[in-house]
């Protein structure tokens, strides 16, 4: 019996969440896996109840837990707080805490969706993509930070840190994930003026040379930025730091054309996974059964995945994803204008229809 921990978080979290574990319960059912779920707050959620975004009584619970799945975190209710207090600090610490290092944003375009992105559908056919982004170091952690008067001016800093294991580790991982893919790793940075950089730089090219099936190739963040519309379906797996993968996931986010279908899965060396969907927490359309479940649904899938060794069950719920979207369904943010939408319970009845069907 493997232990879940749901962590539904704000906004429109409580409910893709509630979505998502449906499908997975299915999926897991249908595998042969047990799963037993608990219930933790996060965010603002945890603020309200607890006065902190993340208690220690639940990261506790997070730490006997086979893998996390989390729905959202924030809103401009706690957009007046102090940054070291907002809700996104209980998302940082949890995978500061479990050290999940490795962030995985696949990036792919369903057939049915070609034509919701805003790119030419020449440009958006074939993108199948995977960010591989460092998730405990860099800028978002590194000292000296914060805010100060400084010769009569107020001044801010933050620092960004990383030494080689860290680089290392996750260079390995993006390699890894290359070799099971099509074997080309682009490494983004900006060695032409940071020294961060430079050590990536050198720290890549070592561990690429137990990888002598995958190539290995350079790019600088700025170009990256302009070639990832330009060409997106050339990239197969792209290895950043924290600030850089931060952007450019959610620029490969958009390009499959919404936010609402892109999961991500946090893992770390200790065998807990953290999954969550890309998009925020969409406050203005929570408790309104108008939120687009698919993104957390998909999350479900990388947890089968990677966490629960059930590759079969995962694609099963992709697959179901696919055939749903085929069917024409789609929820508000993926609609044409003047055209028909479900909400977010009903796109999820139907993936569980599709699911059952296989």
């Amino acid at each position: 019996m493997h232990r879940i921990l749901l962590l539904p978080g704000d906004g429109i979290g409580p409910e893709v969440t509630a979505e998502a574990r449906r499908v997975l319960e299915a999926a897991a059912d249908a595998a042969g896996i047990g799963l037993e779920f608990e219930t933790e707050l996060i965010g603002g959620a945890s603020i309200d109840a607890k006065g902190t975004p993340l208690t220690d009584e639940a990261l506790e619970r997070a730490r006997g837990c086979r893998a996390l799945l989390l729905g959202a975190v924030g809103g401009p209710k706690w957009d007046d707080m102090p940054v070291n207090t907002r809700p996104e600090r209980g998302l940082l610490r949890i995978r500061k805490e479990l050290d999940l290092f490795a962030n995985l944003r696949p990036a792919a375009v369903f057939p049915a969706l070609v034509d919701a992105s805003t790119l030419r559908r020449e440009v958006v056919e074939g993108i199948d993509l995977l960010v591989v982004r460092e998730l405990t170091g860099g800028i978002y952690f590194g000292e000296p930070r914060g805010q100060a008067w400084v010769n009569g001016r107020r001044e801010a800093r933050n620092t960004m840190v990383y030494d080689e294991c860290e680089i290392a580790r996750i260079a390995r991982v993006s390699f890894e994930s290359a070799r099971r893919r099509r074997k080309l790793v682009t490494h983004v940075h900006k060695a032409n003026v940071l020294e961060v950089s430079q050590l990536w730089m050198t720290v890549v090219e070592e561990v690429a040379k137990d990888f002598s099936d995958v190539r290995l190739e350079h790019q600088l963040v700025d170009s990256m930025a302009m070639l990832l519309l330009k060409e997106p379906s050339r990239y197969d797996v792209i290895v950043t730091g924290n600030l850089f993968g931060d952007i450019l996931s959610d620029e490969a986010a958009m390009i499959t054309g919404s936010l609402g279908m892109l999961p991500s899965a946090s893992l770390g060396e200790a065998g807990i996974g953290l999954y969550e969907p890309v998009h925020g927490s969409a406050p203005d359309i929570a408790g309104q059964d108008a939120a687009n479940p698919l993104a957390a649904i998909l999350s479900a899938a990388m947890l089968l995945e990677h966490s629960l060794d059930a590759p079969d069950a995962a694609n099963a719920v992709r697959d179901a994803v696919a055939d749903a979207l085929a069917s024409g369904a789609r929820t508000g943010d993926l609609v044409a204008p003047d055209q028909p939408s479900i909400g977010c319970r009903a796109m999820a009845d139907l993936v569980l229809s599709k699911l059952g069907s296989r």
